[in-house]
């Protein structure tokens, strides 16, 4: 079945005939920016059925009812790889955000470290930039976005059986291959445009399940960063490879 170009979020269980209302925002965009009408076709997924191909059957400026023909591709979620970030400013960490859920974070979790320069983070915003990110994208699963914690506190819970990929920049002059066991559960750790503090690097250090890692001869921003270490760690261990 054809994939409908235009693509909605939607939080509604979806299945051959379903019906799905949509709210005043989506309203607005498919029939007020989008210019649909009934009978055009949008592509709809929940994070669980699938991308189904769907029909307008009613619409107009504040609501309007779609209903499910087929589904159009199956659901695909991404490894289980987590993205764990210092904020920074807000541009950035936007970018941050929408840059993960593209390229395939499961989860996405700020954190506070010794050096966070900017600790105001809006989860229901960031949220609403992932599932702008997966319309976008193709992809059929939106990530979370977890509360932000400190560092310290999300290290003292970890669950060991989740590995680390610690993007240490005073490694910025190895030059040696990158090495990580394949399998099991990931994370992703970018610290602040400041960087770690010694104490954080030493504590990280001492874990058996933190891998600080090069992400090459240069130190490289806090978003530019955390797009160049996923790339890399879905290369070598996700479904890129």
């Amino acid at each position: 079945m054809d994939r409908a170009k235009i693509r909605l979020c939607v939080d509604h269980p979806l299945g051959a005939g379903q019906t799905v209302p949509v709210d005043r925002d989506q309203a607005n965009y498919l029939f007020n920016v989008m210019r649909l009408g009934v009978g055009d076709a949008v592509a709809l997924f929940n994070g669980r059925d699938g991308e189904w191909r769907a029909e307008v059957t009613a619409g107009n400026k504040r609501s309007g009812v779609l209903t499910c023909v087929g589904q159009s591709a199956p659901q695909s979620d991404p490894p289980d790889l987590w993205l764990i970030f210092a904020p920074i400013k807000k541009a950035r960490t936007d970018f941050i955000v929408e840059k993960a859920a593209e390229m395939g974070a499961r989860r996405i979790l700020p954190v506070l470290t010794d050096y966070t320069n900017s600790e105001r983070v809006r989860v229901d915003r960031l949220q609403a930039h992932c599932v702008e990110a997966a319309e976008q994208c193709g992809g059929t699963f939106v990530p979370d976005v977890a509360e932000p914690v400190k560092l310290n506190a999300l290290l003292s819970g970890w669950d060991a059986g989740r590995q680390i990929m610690f993007c240490d920049e005073v490694l910025a002059d190895d030059v040696s291959p990158l090495t990580l066991d394949k399998g099991g559960a990931w994370a992703i750790l970018i610290g602040p445009e400041g960087g770690f503090s010694e104490a954080e690097r030493k504590r990280l250090r001492g874990l058996d399940f933190a891998h600080p890692v090069s992400l090459g001869p240069r130190i490289l921003r806090a978003d530019t960063a955390a797009v160049a270490a996923m790339a890399l760690w879905q290369d070598r261990l996700g479904d890129w490879s």
